[in-house]
């Protein structure tokens, strides 16, 4: 377990090295632009909405006929669980924008860094013409990815309410979190050999540690500022990396 932790750690960090490479890096510029302006808008909106939000929030959960010793208690306790939902929300929510945006340029970022890893000669960069075969499959594949995440978000929010079960709601939060990131920056790669949503959660399912521990540092990395703006071709590059080294293996097995 521990040992596949640190090799997933390491496929996320391997990523930074990969999009400096020569013949990498014109195909990193689209990804991180809209990484950034999206980013931005989702910090925007997060500082200037979380006060309405909470209080929205705890209005509805809160019934007034308390005692006010009684809602200042309650308040007090559910301030950080609501906190961290809505700080989640919005992340999630400008994540999957951007990974939707993104994700034909990502899928020729994947491409180029799986040739550049097997010691192929990566091609002159020559504009994004090869970008419109691309653009429907790329779309369908965020679509599979996105109703997999949607299908697990009702049970954490749930969870996520209940008195007592919600203590847990961090962690569960957590690793969906890390799952689900592995699986979209694992995708683009799988997806350019044909593989889907089925096939690439079997793949991750057998390398479960590795998984989490890839998914789990980029979600760290994504909460510190200025660096979370290049976690998108990061992630990218690093997944190819997991997917040419670990996953195909897998695959071929």
């Amino acid at each position: 377990m521990i040992k596949g932790l640190l090799q997933g750690i390491g496929y996320a960090f391997s990523g930074f090295s990969l999009v400096l490479k020569k013949g990498i890096r014109p195909f990193v510029v689209v990804p991180l632009l809209i990484n950034i302006v999206t980013f931005s808008v989702g910090i925007w909106v997060a500082f200037t909405q979380f006060e309405i939000w909470m209080q929205k929030m705890l209005g509805s959960m809160l019934p007034s006929w308390l005692p006010d010793f009684i809602q200042t208690g309650l308040e007090w306790l559910l301030w950080p669980i609501f906190a961290i939902l809505i700080l989640i929300a919005v992340f999630y929510t400008f994540t999957m924008v951007a990974n939707l945006l993104a994700s034909p340029f990502n899928s020729l970022l994947a491409e180029r860094v799986e040739q550049k890893l097997n010691g192929q000669p990566v091609p002159e960069f020559r504009g994004y013409k090869a970008l419109a075969g691309n653009v429907g499959k790329s779309i369908m594949s965020e679509g599979g990815k996105m109703l997999y995440m949607l299908k697990w978000l009702p049970v954490l929010l749930i969870l996520s309410i209940i008195p007592v079960v919600n203590l847990i709601a961090p962690i569960a939060w957590a690793f969906y979190g890390a799952w689900m990131l592995s699986l979209q920056y694992t995708d683009y790669a799988m997806a350019n050999h044909e593989l889907f949503v089925k096939q690439e959660l079997g793949l991750l399912r057998k390398n479960r540690a590795i998984a989490l521990g890839f998914g789990g540092t980029l979600t760290l990395l994504m909460m510190i500022p200025i660096v979370n703006f290049f976690v998108m071709p990061v992630g990218v590059a690093g997944g190819t990396s997991f997917w040419v080294k670990r996953l195909s293996q897998s695959d071929s097995a």
